[in-house]
């Protein structure tokens, strides 16, 4: 058959698009369906306007640390409008960065959406074109839950960025790294901040015990409230803001509550059923190792697919999925050891296995060594910020099985890391290495007391 393409992109995010240059670059007529913005939800909604507003966040904290330093800043103020305008002018640069990047490769963007036709087609608003292989890449969304008064009183984290004015006082419900970055954000720019979360504890078991602990204890101390073992029963609108009923602790009226309880697949609008796509129970696309569907020419990665919600994760593939299948090369990503992080005030990162995993997969064979200490960065300023640093090293092998870190530059430090844990690094290669000093980064390589096995047994409980 002649195909008008012989990759049709859905989905102009940050797999999508990879996915399509790289395909270009190897000569492939690739097409490619956006129906909102470029560069998906990271660029727009997501990571890079989110890490803005924590930059600007931080600095609150950098005007009063300084008077330790001897300088005298005077009286300071924060205007959310500047802030707001000045992150707009960013995200339009990059998205006209992304445009030039598929015009450059050569790539056919087209606007509207997109739906699958049939197992070589679709269809944008109308106009129908073929493509030898289809790649859906059309990410996730943000959910408002079922609960009354939600979705006429309720924002989700996409409508943060939109916000004209700062809510003086918000309710954060969902205690996962998206609301725990917006709490920390809206703490340090002067807000009263009550986070509601129906667990016990901040974040969920894919991080350590340990960092969820500190990470808990110090955005307490800049006035972040929770409450734990909460629902979320009604949201109302009053005359003195938004009336919010919980579960288990009083009612709060506060300006503006923020749901960041979940996110969904981009999958309603696509045709998937009427061409036969399987999908998970929560919509999301089954794909094989190899991003196909259970369709032979049609795939999928990314968000869409729920298997690792992290942009480097989509364009990871991405990349290696037009490597694949036009560039003569059969790699694929691996999704062990992935390091994230928290962008919150003070940030956490991890890379490997949590001590609870390694305990589960390797029984008493764990090491734990780690430290907890005030950086040299507060020394001479009136802050009571801690830094924690965990290793969780495998003792027949002596392995670094995860890295662990809460503190000021916890993701730059562990984005180094990472590249010697994927290595196989052992705990001798980490004491053999020479630490800069003086940084907190070098704590790592100076780790030498493993935690008392009772201590190890109490935490692993």
């Amino acid at each position: 058959m002649s195909f008008d393409f012989d990759l049709f992109v859905i989905g102009a995010g940050s797999g999508g698009t990879r996915a399509a240059r790289i395909a270009a670059a190897h000569g492939a007529r690739v097409g490619i369906a956006e129906r909102q913005y470029l560069g998906g939800t990271c660029v727009n909604v997501g990571c890079v306007p989110k890490k803005l507003m924590t930059f600007a966040a931080s600095y609150a904290h950098h005007i009063e640390d300084a008077q330790g330093f001897g300088w005298d800043v005077g009286d300071s103020t924060h205007d959310w409008k500047t802030l707001i305008a000045n992150k707009d002018r960013e995200i339009d640069r990059l998205n006209g960065v992304y445009r030039r990047l598929l015009e450059g490769a050569g790539v056919k963007l087209f606007w509207g959406d997109a739906r699958l036709v049939g197992a070589n087609e679709v269809a944008i608003d109308g106009t129908v074109v073929s493509a030898e292989k289809i790649l859906i890449a059309t990410g996730g969304r943000a959910m408002l839950p079922d609960v009354p008064g939600a979705r006429e009183h309720g924002i989700t984290s996409d409508d943060v960025f939109y916000l004209d004015e700062m809510p003086r006082r918000i309710v954060v419900v969902g205690a996962g790294y998206i609301g725990i970055e917006f709490a920390g954000v809206f703490a340090r720019l002067g807000a009263e901040v009550t986070m509601a979360h129906r667990g016990k504890q901040i974040l969920n078991d894919g991080f350590d015990p340990d960092a969820r602990r500190v990470l808990q204890e110090e955005l307490a101390k800049q006035g972040v409230v929770y409450a734990f073992d909460c629902l979320i029963r009604r949201v109302e609108r009053t005359q003195g803001g938004i009336l919010v009923h919980r579960s288990n602790c009083d009612n709060i009226e506060v300006d503006q509550i923020l749901f960041a309880t979940g996110r969904a697949p981009n999958t309603e609008t696509l045709g998937l059923a009427e061409v036969g796509v399987r999908q998970a129970a929560n919509g999301a696309i089954c794909v094989d190792d190899d991003d196909r569907t259970n369709i032979p020419s049609i795939y999928a990665l990314g968000d869409v697919t729920d298997r690792i919600q992290l942009t480097p994760v989509a364009t990871g593939a991405g990349h290696a999925f037009a490597d694949r299948l036009f560039g003569g090369n059969a790699r694929r990503i691996s999704y062990e050891n992935i390091p994230t992080a928290v962008f919150s005030n003070p940030p956490m990162a991890q890379v490997g296995l949590t001590e609870p995993t390694a305990r589960a997969r390797f029984c008493d064979d764990i090491d734990i060594f780690e430290s907890t200490f005030k950086s040299m960065r507060f020394a001479l300023a009136d802050r009571d910020e801690k830094t924690m640093m965990k290793l969780v090293v495998q003792r027949s092998t002596d392995r670094v099985l995860g890295v662990h870190m809460v503190g000021q530059d916890a993701p730059e430090i562990v984005q180094g890391f990472a590249v010697a844990v994927n290595m196989g690094a052992t705990k001798a290669d980490f004491d053999a290495t020479i630490g800069i000093h003086p940084t907190a980064a070098e704590e790592f390589v100076t780790l030498r007391t493993k935690r008392a096995s009772a201590a190890m047994a109490a935490t692993a409980a």
